[in-house]
């Protein structure tokens, strides 16, 4: 189940049903696919033989500032930063698959067609080592509607705010965040990709002016490049790290840059969604990209046989884990939502948040009680999830219809802490992923009892940066 379909919730359901829209009475509203009947084959290949490019020459397949992240946390690149071998691509495209997505790190490829017994004989391509069919299109489904009226200006729900912040203040705060802001650590420098299913109306809402926006991208096969049409679940998210409204509402890194990027088909829930993320992170990577935050996580399936089950939640198993757990090594922070299913029959955080050298948001409310909803750890390996907390119920928004709102789910706590740890390696950047990791666990409310529903709880950003600077000064 998506995080960002919070079906379990019904607030956050409601918001969703209210952006549905029937079109029109033939056939009861239902529209084909998009591209037609088709499907999806994650294809792993045996090597990387006869590639062109070279650990020597990283500039062939990485950006100067992708480099420089690596060079300045003293990482080296090995074989999985090398692109999957051209010659491979190629004959699988003349055999008949569409790549649609393509991951280095896991060396895989994942194809599209309406041809499935075309598209299951690449596996007797002599590179090929595993093929897996992750997806099959609807033969029909009920449309999203495109784009909905919006705000000239912001409409605050509480007009009693009187602070720089405005409706960002109390979510700020609660993460000890202001005084970093104060030194001039607002995130000016670095980079926060942020991977959703859509950023309704950022692209005309006022709200959204002094976003400094990087660049767009759309990974999910079958749709057009434009990421503001659909869903304003990405607006939302963006929101709580981004907006730059003094004393209306300002985020958690207002003067950061952001990448926008659709992993997500909202319309159906299949494993090739996981393949989509991976191309996303990798390409945030490739472009520089400092943090990923993501409050997207998966385990059931509508082919319930592609399902997870609680042994799959390692950090290993799921390819999307697999990917979250080298970001570190690469010199990205991950900072990924925890899961909305705490109430439900599955209860336990999702994939990709049970992975390894990641921040595992769950969601508490003002008063520092954490969600019923907020899934729980802990990992199958015994590892505590999540790892930290912060306001998810509910936390200040702004809607794809420019107002600011309360929404509810960890979905926006976790881009809360993204914008803090954007901002708290901005001040130290000699730290690596690892060590920033690492540094907010160690200020959480509940570092001397972590659990499996509060983790190590709601990180001091400013005791972070506190105590990382006495121990440079000792």
């Amino acid at each position: 189940m998506k995080q960002d379909n919070l079906r379990i919730h019904i607030l956050f359901l409601l918001s969703f049903v209210t952006s549905l829209a029937w079109a029109g009475k033939g056939n009861g509203g239902l529209i084909p696919y998009p591209g037609g009947k088709c499907y999806m084959f994650r294809i792993t290949l045996a090597d990387k033989a006869g590639t062109p490019y070279s650990l020597d020459k990283p500039e062939q397949f990485l950006s100067k500032a992708s480099i420089f992240r690596r060079q300045r946390q003293g990482l080296k690149l090995d074989s999985t930063d090398l692109p999957v071998t051209p010659a491979y691509v190629q004959r699988i495209r003349k055999a008949g698959g569409k790549v649609v997505a393509v991951s280095k790190w896991n060396n895989s490829v994942l194809v599209r067609g309406s041809d499935r017994k075309a598209l299951e004989d690449l596996r007797r391509l002599p590179f090929v080592k595993e093929s897996r069919l992750v997806f099959v299109s609807p033969d029909s489904l009920r449309p999203l509607s495109q784009r909905v009226r919006y705000r000239a200006d912001l409409q605050v729900l509480d007009s009693t705010v009187h602070d720089y912040y405005g409706m960002g203040k109390e979510q700020l705060e609660s993460l000890d965040g202001r005084r970093l802001h104060n030194l001039g650590f607002m995130g000016q420098g670095m980079t926060i990709a942020v991977l959703d299913a859509g950023f309704m109306n950022v692209d005309r809402l006022p709200a959204f002016k002094n976003v400094n926006v990087c660049g767009t991208r759309n990974f999910v096969a079958g749709y057009d490049e434009d990421v503001f049409r659909e869903m304003d679940h990405g607006t939302k998210t963006l929101s709580t790290i981004a907006m730059n409204q003094p004393t209306v509402f300002v985020g958690t890194a207002p003067k950061a840059g952001f990448w926008l990027l659709r992993t997500e088909d909202y319309l159906t829930e299949s494993s090739a969604e996981e393949d989509f993320w991976i191309a996303a992170v990798e390409f945030s990577d490739s472009v520089g990209v400092d943090v990923v935050s993501s409050s997207l996580g998966y385990h059931g399936y509508d082919d319930k046989s592609t399902s997870y089950h609680y042994p799959d939640l390692d950090g290993r198993t799921a390819p999307v884990s697999r990917a979250a757990s080298r970001m570190a090594g690469k010199g990205m922070i991950l900072v990924n939502s925890a899961g909305n299913d705490g109430m439900g029959t599955w209860k336990k955080v999702n994939v990709p948040a049970d992975a390894s050298d990641i921040l595992t948001v769950g969601a508490i409310s003002p008063d520092g009680v954490n969600a019923a909803f907020s899934s729980v750890g802990p990992t199958a390996d015994g590892r505590v999830k999540p790892d930290v907390m912060a306001y998810g119920c509910p936390t200040n928004v702004v809607s794809g219809r420019g107002y600011i709102t309360p929404d509810t789910g960890t979905s926006f706590a976790c881009p809360l802490v993204a914008g803090m740890v954007a901002c708290l390696w901005q001040a130290l950047p000699h730290k690596s992923a690892k060590e920033i990791i690492e540094l907010v666990r160690s200020v959480g409310s509940n570092l001397l009892h972590p659990d499996n529903i509060m983790g190590y709880g709601v990180p001091d950003f400013w005791s972070a940066y506190q105590s990382a600077t006495r121990c440079t000064q000792g």
